[in-house]
């Protein structure tokens, strides 16, 4: 699976080992703890993948390696989150629009493709309902590393998490309303390319969804 990266992943991985090399040669530790971290969480979904035998597309791959790089070695290491207002806000509402996605194809996936077996609004609802229990998982990872390790990933407090929170929520409601209206048979622009990708990748799971297609259903 690590052959089948996408370049950006392994340009991304290759950043991160060089780093924590310097970081763990100038003993600082924290910096050290926040790219490996960083590195692992890259490497989650491939670890996902093998032991679950889904297939993801590179786009996924890269957009999951390009935000924790972001969120924890640019804005976290090298403070971006200072630098650029808007950094947090781009980071929290593109990860929820794509947790909003993922939550909708695990639904799916359920169904094994059959987009009859449930109102498309219920469908979208629990995308919706996912991605917004990742994002506030995300707040409480970030109290936790504050409290525990001297951190300020929630910079104002409150204020940050409460702005983050309400981001998330709109960024799932866009993914949620993909796929909804995918499941309506409307295209998304590139996001619904993503959704048909990934099925295609994994049409054995979906087989429900190729029979009604070939059905003209």
């Amino acid at each position: 699976m690590l052959r089948q990266q996408p370049y950006v992943t392994w340009a991304i991985w290759l950043v991160l080992v060089g780093d924590a090399i310097f970081a763990a040669a100038t003993q600082r530790w924290s910096v050290l703890f926040v790219v490996i971290s960083a590195l692992f969480l890259t490497l989650l979904p491939t670890i996902f993948v093998s032991r679950f035998q889904i297939r993801l597309p590179n786009s996924f791959l890269g957009a999951i390696s390009i935000f924790v790089f972001c969120t924890l070695f640019l804005g976290e290491v090298y403070d971006f989150y200072e630098r650029y207002w808007w950094w947090d806000i781009l980071l929290h509402g593109g990860s929820a629009i794509g947790f909003g996605l993922i939550g909708f194809l695990f639904v799916f996936y359920l169904f094994e493709g059959d987009r009859y077996a449930a109102p498309p609004i219920a469908v979208a609802f629990v995308a919706f309902c996912f991605a917004v229990t990742i994002g506030t998982g995300w707040e409480i990872f970030e109290y936790a590393m504050d409290q525990f390790f001297g951190m300020n990933m929630q910079k104002s407090g409150l204020d940050d998490t409460m702005g983050d929170l309400i981001v998330d929520a709109i960024g799932a409601s866009i993914g949620a309303t993909v796929g909804f209206l995918f499941l309506k048979g409307r295209e998304v622009g590139g996001l619904s390319g993503m959704i048909d990708e990934f099925l295609h990748l994994n049409r054995e799971s979906f087989r429900k969804f190729g029979d009604r297609k070939r059905n003209g259903r």
